[in-house]
């Protein structure tokens, strides 16, 4: 048998050997994946008008004078980017309810103050009823209202 000098056998084992992979780098970690918007609300306030206890049914001429009074009202509001939508209801089990605006105001308080400067409250055959609607930010839009002045509530 044949002897190798160590020195020789160790390079040949090298030589021989597979080459070792260099040491990995610490791998980084992933980046975190974005937490999910915080979902937001965004408040109105609701104005249902209803038939007030004081209703009664008013001669044709008076009646169309103060619906026109109403709509005024509504237009002014509409205009002042405080009432952004309003319309009558229909086919409603309840005649008590009549219909509904939705205001872009801070305060129930506000809305109703607002509401209450109406010909139809004012004569006593309307009131209202103010109740704060919170809904996703951004959901609710409305095109033909003047833009908020200042941020939303």
């Amino acid at each position: 048998m044949r002897t190798v000098p160590a020195p020789l056998a160790l390079a040949s084992l090298l030589l021989l050997a597979p080459a070792a992979a260099p040491a990995a780098e610490p791998a980084a970690p992933a980046p975190a994946a974005p937490a999910p918007p915080k979902f937001e609300f965004e408040t109105f306030q609701l104005v249902l008008l209803m038939r007030a206890p004081t209703w009664r049914k008013l001669p044709e001429a008076e009646a169309e004078a103060l619906q026109a009074k109403h709509i005024g009202h509504l237009t002014k509001m509409g205009e002042a980017g405080k009432a952004v939508v309003c319309g009558p209801f229909g086919n409603q089990q309840d005649p008590a309810y009549r219909g509904a605006c939705i205001y872009r105001v801070a305060t129930p308080e506000e809305a109703r103050a607002l509401a209450e400067q109406d010909p139809v409250i004012q004569a006593g055959q309307l009131r209202a009823e103010v109740i704060t609607w919170a809904v996703g930010k951004g959901y609710m839009t409305f095109p033909k209202a003047p833009p908020v002045s200042g941020p939303a509530k």
